[in-house]
């Protein structure tokens, strides 16, 4: 049983192997009370500011209260991180025994059985064959058949589309590799182990049962900790609901013409029912233009060629339903098939009926596919259910949780009511080691000349600071004019977000001690930049959702019906959160020094910049160019 008391001390466990470890009272109180409301099975919401050291603390926690737990991440990334350094950690340091397993969506694994029925077609090319052949002498040396482990194959790379299963192809137990399969393996370690690590996205679909091919997750948790907890409500919102993509359908229709290949006797009318559903999906992606867009659904309904074409590919899509019905039994691969078909017929029947003013629905057109997309308005009380069914105690942390110190936002998008909330400052001297430089006179950004604005006002800055900058934006287009304009007007690297990968972009920005990173929404949060290379982290202006997406007018829509006011019970909030985000990139650690810059005028010409104001760490703040030069002409002279 571990001791939190001496665990944490100076003279504790922790302390002999974190090097210049330092006593956090922060961080102490903290797993105090998350070990507290486990021993009372009590819920908690514990935030905790930059540095506190929350993973630790809940860790540590959990694993002295003795109680099977899964703790929730935001990503994936966080997931490997937690578990492959944090718990590796605390396993040498930690005397008390407990075992812990990774576990991450069907996606992640290798699937055997359609690993070989890839690599025995012969539609693929040679570069295709060459990796699937790559992936094989791969799969005889892996043991847990997690593709993020396959070094030589990036883990976005299509191949592995065809080496791994979804809920919709999956042959569950009647695979005949089901025995060796890793899916498996990892849920059945899953259930054994004392922690288990999974991501929002995973504890999401398995609460939709979305995923039920290898039963619930969840049933024998005593704790469910969630990390990063203010992004719970938006994950799940889009789990409770259906999404029907054109690669779904056109997957399903290519399914089903590989498995007719393989029955002995001659299907034409499945085949041609097949490329008839192939056809009608390409027809109304090319109805939808090719345009990147999001629209919403009466968009969809009143556009006549639109609608006639989507009951068109739902008049095909029955057609083939009924062709795999008749051949019921001929084979697993024609029954899954014909399962898929009458959920996916389903799920297009409810979207195309009309809507209930309790759901929400839209379309999104990219490159290649289409998605039609309804999510519930709100979770609460589908939420209170869940957790009604696991767990007697579940903990939410994040360092971003309260709106002006107040935890009402949180609460009310998870429907949680009479349960106890902590609030812990970072441990950080933000008064000493930072600056807030907020310049007059830059243009409100619905002016024509914002953009040239504040590349004027950051330029001086970004000088100042020696490169060394993540400059966030809210927008692709704002980012992209920004970017071409401080081409020539800045003399550090230039590093923006689209023109390589994200995890390109980072290490480039560590190495170069001197960039100007130019990012959006991805950057705003789960980016840790230790040390002088990020001294300045700029924002252009307040994070508001981008007030014509038709998600964000129906679900103000539906709040304004019900008496709510919808800016200052939802748009303010969330901006308030992913403003704090944003922030919390600037200092990581007890020796950082930087500044913040924010340009938009709002902050003190709209009243609600108050409630962003006392949102954010208390900084010295300046409007004076000359003190952001001598804040790092300090830095020159240490």
């Amino acid at each position: 049983m571990i001791n939190l008391d001496h665990f944490f001390s100076t003279e504790g466990a922790l302390s002999q192997k974190v090097p210049d470890y330092e006593l956090r009272v922060e961080q102490f109180e903290m797993a105090t009370a998350i070990y507290q409301a486990i021993e009372n099975e009590k819920h908690l919401v514990a935030e905790a500011g930059t540095g506190t050291g929350k993973t630790f603390a809940y860790l540590a926690a959990v694993i002295a209260a003795g109680k099977k737990a899964v703790i929730s991440t935001g990503t994936k990334n966080l997931q490997d991180q937690l578990f492959f350094k944090d718990i590796a950690m605390l396993r040498q340091v930690i005397e008390t025994p407990f075992s812990a397993c990774l576990l991450k969506g069907r996606s992640n694994y290798l699937c055997l059985y359609r690993l070989e029925k890839a690599l025995h077609s012969h539609s693929f090319n040679a570069e295709e064959q060459a990796q699937l052949m790559a992936i094989k002498d791969w799969s005889l040396q892996t043991k847990s058949g997690d593709i993020t482990q396959m070094e030589i194959i990036s883990e976005s790379a299509p191949v592995w589309f065809q080496a791994t299963s979804t809920a919709d192809n999956c042959l569950g137990k009647e695979c005949p590799d089901y025995h060796r399969c890793h899916l498996t393996q990892a849920r059945k370690m899953a259930k054994e182990a004392d922690i288990t690590v999974v991501n929002h996205h995973l504890l999401c679909a398995d609460w939709s049962i979305r995923d039920t091919g290898f039963g619930e997750l969840l049933p024998d948790a005593d704790v469910i900790v969630i990390d990063e907890a203010h992004q719970l409500a938006k994950v799940a919102s889009g789990f409770l609901g259906n999404t029907v993509s054109g690669n779904q359908i056109k997957d399903l229709a290519q399914s089903t013409i590989a498995e007719s290949v393989n029955l002995s006797v001659s299907l034409p009318n499945l085949r041609r029912c097949a490329e008839e559903v192939l056809s009608a999906v390409i027809t109304l992606k090319m109805a939808f233009g090719i345009e990147l867009k999001r629209g919403a659904w009466v968009d969809l309904e009143v556009d006549q060629r639109l609608w006639t074409t989507l009951k068109e590919l739902l008049t095909v899509l029955n057609n083939l339903s009924t062709q795999l019905s008749e051949l019921a039994g001929s084979s697993k691969g024609i029954d899954l098939c014909s399962k898929r078909s009458e959920q996916l017929i389903g799920d297009l029947e409810t979207l195309v009926q009309a809507q209930d003013s309790s759901w929400i629905q839209w379309y999104e057109v990219f490159k290649k596919t289409f998605t039609l997309s309804r999510t519930p308005v709100n979770i609460a009380n589908d939420f209170q259910s869940f957790m009604r069914q696991h767990g007697q105690t579940w903990v939410f942390t994040s360092a971003t949780l309260s709106v002006g110190k107040k935890f009402d936002y949180f609460l009310s998008s998870l429907g949680l009511e009479g349960v106890d909330s902590h609030y812990w400052e970072s441990p950080f001297d933000y008064p000493g080691q930072s600056l807030f430089y907020h310049p007059k006179g830059v243009s409100l950004p619905n002016s024509t000349d914002f953009i040239d604005s504040i590349v004027k006002y950051a330029q001086p800055v970004i000088v100042a600071s020696q490169g060394r900058a993540f400059f966030l934006f809210t927008s692709h287009a704002t980012m992209r004019a920004v970017a071409k304009q401080m081409e020539a007007a800045i003399e550090f690297p230039l590093l923006v977000q689209g023109t390589r990968s994200k995890s390109y972009l980072l290490q480039r920005f560590k190495q170069s001690g001197n960039a100007v990173l130019l990012g959006t929404s991805s950057f705003w949060e789960g980016v840790d930049v230790r040390g002088e290379a990020l001294s300045c982290v700029i924002i252009d202006k307040l994070p508001f959702e981008a007030p014509n997406d038709p998600v964000l007018k129906a679900r103000l829509k539906v709040m304004e019906q019900s008496g709510d006011n919808p800016f200052s019970k939802h748009q303010l909030p969330e901006a308030v959160i992913s403003l704090r985000q944003g922030v919390g990139r600037l200092i990581r650690d007890s020796q950082d020094r930087g500044v913040l810059m924010i340009c938009d005028p709002r902050l003190l010409k709209r009243s609600y910049g108050r409630v962003f104001l006392d949102s954010l760490p208390s900084m010295a703040r300046t409007r004076d160019i000359e003190d952001v030069r001598d804040f790092f002409k300090q830095d020159d002279s240490l």
